[in-house]
């Protein structure tokens, strides 16, 4: 009888690893590094709509696609872009309460997709892997040291993966050694189900830019039709490796068509089209977040200084001072 009831034990705390409760969803929000350091009235309006996490997002730059030296932590950068910003951000956010995730990403001179970073010769692979490996090392130490609660060991980065899962993998034994808390990977939308190493770390991590509507005005129902074949593939992959999925950003513009390439970032789109945003985002809460499998998510991007961000003219990501707003607060408010 012992046996069994220990059995059965294990059984549930096994299951338990890998369900999420609803009050116990990452209700997150990606904090954009700032020029300066933050204080509780930055921290304030991330707390005004129910947020529990931040992710906080240290910088490194490449000069082009096929430059295999990632250049971080430099005078030059924003100060919450650095090592120290970094953790003055984190002890800030931990002061009011706030968990974080710690997102180190890449950023190729003129903005072009990390996803397509390629060497096009093995010295430069090696090279690009020994200064990677130094970038995601020091600020592994830095979560470590600052007690912050997942690690994201790379962003949309689907050419450097694919063409080497061994670096990957070693990768993440080294980081182990150095930080004890949880490892996701921000895997592009279209990326995730070839990712390889999902068994390695804790969450499914995925940048879930979704297309969902081809309407220039989605409603809620056609964007939860939408997802019905997504949500299966994603819940798919989770119960593959019997891990949750994280949405490691995730969000909308307030513009035309917002739900049928949600991942343009075109600076010359000129539409204001509050209502599709609304919908597209009120959808991707109705549709994850009561799933027992599913983690939680970052709202992409919120910005610390929180009256100037956002508001009726702007047609960006950012939620703030945007009708949207008060229907993330609602939902994280659950």
């Amino acid at each position: 009888m012992r046996i069994v009831f220990g059995l059965c034990l294990i059984f549930v705390l096994n299951s338990c690893s890998l369900i999420t409760n609803k009050s116990s969803k990452i209700n997150g929000v990606s904090l954009v590094a700032s020029k300066d350091s933050i204080s509780e009235t930055h921290i304030k309006p991330i707390l005004n709509i129910n947020a529990n996490f931040a992710a906080v997002m240290p910088f490194g730059f490449i000069k082009n696609l096929k430059h295999p030296e990632i250049v971080f932590n430099s005078h030059g950068q924003w100060f919450g872009e650095t090592e120290r910003g970094t953790k003055q951000n984190i002890q800030a956010l931990r002061a009011t309460g706030i968990k974080t995730m710690m997102k180190p990403q890449i950023w190729v001179w003129n903005g072009e997709y990390t996803g397509l970073i390629e060497m096009d010769s093995e010295e430069n692979w090696k090279m690009l892997e020994t200064t990677y490996s130094k970038f995601i090392l020091k600020f592994a130490q830095v979560a470590q040291e600052t007690h912050t609660e997942i690690l994201c060991i790379g962003t949309e980065l689907e050419l450097f993966v694919e063409n080497r899962p061994e670096f990957w993998i070693d990768l993440i034994i080294e980081i182990r050694k150095v930080y004890k808390g949880k490892l996701t990977y921000a895997a592009n939308w279209d990326e995730f189900k070839r990712t390889p190493f999902w068994n390695q770390i804790d969450y499914i991590g995925v940048d879930a830019y979704f297309p969902v509507s081809d309407s220039k005005t989605p409603t809620i129902e056609e964007c939860l039709e939408g997802w019905l074949v997504h949500k299966a593939t994603l819940k798919e992959v989770s119960d593959k490796f019997n891990k949750p999925v994280l949405f490691t950003e995730y969000g909308y513009r307030n513009v035309d068509f917002s739900g049928k390439e949600p991942w343009v970032s075109d600076r010359n789109m000129e539409s204001i089209n509050f209502e599709a945003q609304n919908n597209t985002t009120q959808a991707l809460l109705e549709t994850f977040w009561e799933e027992d499998w599913f983690a939680g998510g970052f709202i992409w991007k919120w910005f610390h200084n929180h009256e100037k961000s956002g508001g009726e003219d702007n047609n960006q990501f950012t939620p703030q001072n945007k009708p949207v707003e008060s229907i993330i607060k609602a939902h994280y408010g659950l």
